[in-house]
């Protein structure tokens, strides 16, 4: 079968699965850790809902006639070098709702490329709703541990990561320019 994708769009959508992927591993990782509660439930269906983003996205690009590219690195790794490794739950959960905020613009950004496969479309459509959740679910965590942290403490860790998160949007859009040429354009017109 002929691949229904360009070069670039093929790349797009495995960097998308292979940043699932790195998404699914870590809240794996830190559910299988955590102590049993509402926190460990949500993280629980969070790394599985990552998991199965993976795979919508594997599916896609089969059922597109391409097979995933191999990726060394994902979104994810750049946030260590930008923002630190986490140090506590407080700060897991602020720089996760920092990702999945910017996971959701991108993806509503990716929606409104010009003559998209319909097949990218829907699978658009079944993440999003997930991603609406993870960002309730954290933000609710978030809100339950400010006595705990302070608020001006939460805030202000907030903010650094959503400084971080630009500064790694930024050096992505700078590196694959090319590759993404299509979406650094929509996202312009759309400001």
């Amino acid at each position: 079968m002929t691949s229904l994708l360009t070069e670039n769009e093929l790349w797009i959508l495995s960097f998308y699965r292979s940043s699932e992927i790195s998404g699914s591993l870590f809240f794996g990782r830190l559910a299988r850790a955590m102590a049993p509660g509402p926190t460990q439930h949500d993280m629980t269906k969070h790394f599985a809902d990552e998991g199965m983003h993976a795979w919508y996205w594997t599916s896609c690009i089969r059922q597109l006639g391409a097979e995933p590219l191999r990726l060394d690195e994902s979104y994810q790794d750049r946030y260590l070098a930008a923002a630190g490794l986490p140090a506590n739950l407080m700060e897991v959960l602020a720089i996760t709702l920092t990702f999945e905020k910017r996971v959701i613009g991108q993806y509503s950004l990716h929606r409104h490329v010009p003559d998209l496969q319909p097949l990218v479309t829907e699978t658009f459509a079944r993440i999003m709703d997930d991603e609406k959740w993870h960002i309730q679910w954290v933000s609710d965590a978030i809100e339950k541990l400010k006595p705990e942290y302070g608020a001006e403490r939460v805030e202000a860790t907030l903010s650094r990561f959503r400084d971080a998160d630009q500064s790694v949007y930024e050096s992505v859009l700078n590196e694959h320019e090319e590759r993404l040429a299509e979406l650094i354009q929509g996202r312009r017109n759309r400001r």
